[in-house]
């Protein structure tokens, strides 16, 4: 008996799609489209906590399974949805449409764009499903002279891009040149269209190179989430020729950093004490660069390139851009101070920083296992020329 494609979902949401696949002439006959049943149910696994909103509606299609791999989460979609303000958006490089819809819950009317069929064929279907009314889909090619055309009478207040990160033979790539669409290429043409663009690009694409290339850039959002930096957001204005802001999100918290970068490394003091408590920079704020703004906040850096502080306590501001821990000791990193660490904290966490050693050496010098409250830094102090082994426990924050 064929099933409803939603209620075929539901059957055998728990199933390995893998073992679907080898059991087709079983269970092929139980869906009108088994090859997109299969498709979708790999790609639901990757929205179930990436997307959960998605991924209750098991009427949805997903005919592509990298475009489960590449689309934004929740989170990020909706953070991306409040950098910009305005009542029109176009995004123009739609993918699975997780962007769009969350365009759609802030902006007044959406355009969602993509030039491949299947895709846009299941976005319309989706938009459908989760009820909502105020996108305009669209299945056009984006190229050099044809913007106009892809937008046609839609007047946006704002254009989002995010580019193909992937080379024809899949590598990935992240030089703003490799990706498709080139937005270099098309850039005059889209601010011609619309005087404001909003770009996400790969979290390993160079902040200072991508604004050079561009210019008029306005805003550099550093998105990161789950201890991961996941994504560049530029928002550029035509005619823009001032310094560009930086603002840094870790999962919920936000935080615009002072001056152009916030990096600025002249004059700032070394820290030779050993003692309070560490703060360790996560992963937005390390991506802008930002490595003198704990500073700012009362703490002291341990060495230009170790990206640690120290101070009597870490400010609530700073809590949760980073990790914070409570020193406990510290030990010369060599042959005495690496058995006496080790043989007291047998479980430690461990992190090298700035040493000649990676972190999985260091731990094997130790001889300690992973887990547990403490962590153990190997790092260098500049201010007393000397690597040292740090013993901190994690505190809230």
């Amino acid at each position: 008996m064929v099933m409803d494609f939603a209620q075929f979902i539901l059957a055998h949401s728990q199933d390995d799609p893998a073992q679907l696949a080898l059991g087709r002439a079983r269970f092929a006959g139980e869906v009108a489209d088994y090859d997109l049943a299969l498709t979708t149910l790999e790609v639901r696994r990757k929205l179930r906590d990436k997307v959960p909103e998605w991924y209750a509606v098991p009427s949805l299609v997903f005919p592509l399974r990298v475009s489960g791999e590449q689309c934004s989460s929740t989170a990020t979609a909706r953070y991306k949805a409040s950098v910009v303000p305005g009542k029109r958006i176009a995004d123009l490089t739609g993918g699975l449409g997780v962007d769009s819809w969350a365009f759609s819950q802030v902006f007044e009317q959406v355009l969602y764009n993509e030039m491949r069929p299947e895709l846009a064929d299941a976005a319309a279907h989706n938009f459908r499903e989760l009820g909502v009314t105020n996108i305009t889909v669209r299945n056009c090619e984006l190229k050099n002279s044809n913007v106009a055309d892809v937008l046609g009478d839609f007047k946006p207040d704002v254009l989002f891009l995010d580019p193909a990160r992937r080379a024809a033979d899949g590598r990935k790539v992240f030089r703003l040149e490799d990706c498709q669409p080139d937005v270099l290429k098309l850039l005059p043409e889209l601010l011609e269209a619309c005087p404001r663009l909003l770009l996400k690009l790969s979290p390993m694409a160079d902040i200072a190179l991508v604004c050079k290339q561009l210019g008029c850039v306005k805003q550099v959002h550093v998105v990161a989430a789950e201890g991961e930096c996941k994504e560049l957001l530029l928002v550029l204005e035509k005619g823009w020729a001032g310094p560009h802001t930086i603002t840094i999100v870790e999962d919920s918290a936000v935080m615009e950093i002072p001056g152009q970068a916030g990096n600025d490394e002249g004059g700032t003091e070394r820290s030779e004490r050993i003692s309070g408590f560490l703060f360790e920079p996560g992963k937005a704020m390390l991506k802008a660069g930002a490595f003198e703004l704990p500073c700012r906040y009362g703490l002291a850096k341990l060495g230009q390139h170790t990206h640690l502080y120290t101070g009597a306590e870490v400010t609530e501001a700073l809590k949760p851009f980073g990790k914070c821990f409570r020193i406990l000791e510290s030990a010369p990193l060599d042959k005495r101070g690496i058995k006496s660490i080790g043989q007291k904290y047998p479980q430690a966490d461990v992190t090298a920083r700035n040493i000649p050693l990676t972190s999985d050496q260091l731990r094997a010098k130790l001889g300690v296992r992973s887990g547990g409250p403490v962590h153990i830094f190997g790092l260098h102090v500049d201010a007393l020329r000397a690597n040292l082994l740090l013993v901190a426990e994690r505190r809230g924050g």
